[in-house]
């Protein structure tokens, strides 16, 4: 099987890029020295569909490392860099993905990916599940199981699986304890303003910030926002959220009064028409709009374009839309996720949790997968306490242990 890749020359570089990460992440360095030597995946299929960059590739790497026959694509035609691709290629994996694919393009990948009849999948934000639900069906009997990275691709697969229509056990990484507390907050917060500072080159400090959404992805943003020196308004439409976004210290208000006070607009929602034409209409000359949701359907683009008289690039990842009042509105790489379209991601100690994640869940489902039902599952916790372990001893951090007659005082309360 060939790959499709953009150009084989640029792999130093992309070596260079997952040796460099792998300096941070010790639960897949542990992994991949226990896992290269028993090769549990030997005579396993999978494909992975996830932002093809430097730490998805170590994670890819060590399945390969691990028995696994891998062939990878992008989950975002904005984040994948063509030279880690072709560092894979160069590895023996299948790669399908370029930088700034078409949509034709994008489709063509993931169904490219599925010719190698998988027996496991990663997929992050869903489009590879409904692939395999829609076009491909052919395939779904050999489908052992999944797992699904990001809060966006769990609401589909529940979507479907309530439907009575997910045709296999998919396990919701991003459910993980060892994922959303710290990938979906830590990991989040600090990718997101590391993609928009190193775009904009604007100062934080003392602009009004507004975060929609306060999940695990928007306490991230607001929690670095903060630290930034911003005035951090949320917009919710949970009560509960809304609630501990004001005792966190927060203002919180609706979008409609926040589009009018705003410098800096951030989606996290993970649903379509958070930011739309009524808003554009009353904010700011310079405005700046952000999104990390997965999908670019949080900003409202089509309403914002109608509403201008022209739009331009004026830089690297930032299109300027100007009014037809004069005002202009800038946004970042397209209303893609700016952290990753406009940066590298999250952190590597970070992803080092959330891959620990993803590769003992295949670990899980390859021995359990075949008895377990068809729908959406979590991981045993007992595998997040085992990644949680694994972290602390590389970082040098010990912790308490209870004594027999505390485990029995907790047992008879």
């Amino acid at each position: 099987m060939e790959s499709m890749i953009r150009d084989i020359k640029l792999a130093p570089s992309g070596h260079d890029k997952i040796n460099w990460v792998k300096n941070f992440m010790p639960v897949m360095a542990a992994v991949d020295r226990e896992f290269s030597v028993s090769k549990p995946f030997a005579g396993k299929k999978m494909v992975i569909t996830l932002h093809l960059e430097a730490k998805t590739a170590y994670m890819a790497e060590i399945f390969h490392h691990a028995g696994a026959e891998v062939a990878i694509t992008g989950s975002n035609p904005l984040s994948t860099q063509d030279d880690v691709a072709a560092a894979l290629v160069e590895d023996g994996l299948h790669v399908f993905a370029w930088h700034d694919c078409t949509p034709e393009e994008y489709d063509t990948f993931i169904n490219k990916a599925l010719d190698i009849k998988p027996d496991f999948v990663i997929d992050d934000g869903g489009d590879l599940v409904h692939m395999l639900h829609t076009k491909r069906r052919e395939l779904l009997s050999g489908i052992v199981g999944g797992s699904e990275e990001t809060t966006t691709g769990v609401h589909r697969l529940r979507a479907l699986a309530n439907e009575g229509k997910l045709e296999f056990p998919m396990i919701a990484a991003n459910d993980a304890y060892c994922k959303y507390l710290f990938d979906n907050r830590y990991g989040t917060g600090q990718s997101t303003w590391d993609g928009i500072m190193r775009t904009t080159n604007v100062v934080i400090a003392g602009k009004n910030v507004v975060i929609a959404g306060y999940g695990w992805c928007g306490k991230g943003g607001a929690m670095r926002a903060r630290g930034l020196g911003a005035n951090v308004i949320v917009t919710e439409v949970d009560s509960i959220k809304a609630i501990e976004a004001a005792f966190d210290g927060f203002r919180v208000m609706p979008m409609d009064e926040a589009a009018k006070i705003g410098d800096i607009f951030l989606t996290l929602t993970g649903d379509k028409d958070v930011i739309r034409k009524h808003h554009f209409e009353v904010m700011k000359n310079g405005a700046i709009l952000a999104n990390s949701g997965h999908f670019d359907v949080e900003i409202n683009i089509p309403e914002l374009e109608s509403l201008s008289v022209s739009r331009r690039p004026v830089r690297k990842n930032i299109e300027e839309f100007k009014l037809k009042d004069g005002r202009k509105i800038y946004l970042l790489a397209e209303g893609r996720l700016v952290n990753l379209a406009a940066g590298d991601g999250h952190p590597a100690e970070i992803m080092d949790l959330s891959f620990g994640v993803q590769f003992f869940s295949a670990l899980h489902l390859l021995h359990h997968g075949k008895e377990m039902a068809k729908g959406v599952h979590l991981m045993p916790e007992e595998i997040n306490t085992k990644i949680a372990e694994i972290k602390l001893k590389a970082s040098g951090i010990a912790i308490d242990a209870l004594t027999p007659e505390q485990k029995a005082y907790l047992n008879m309360a």
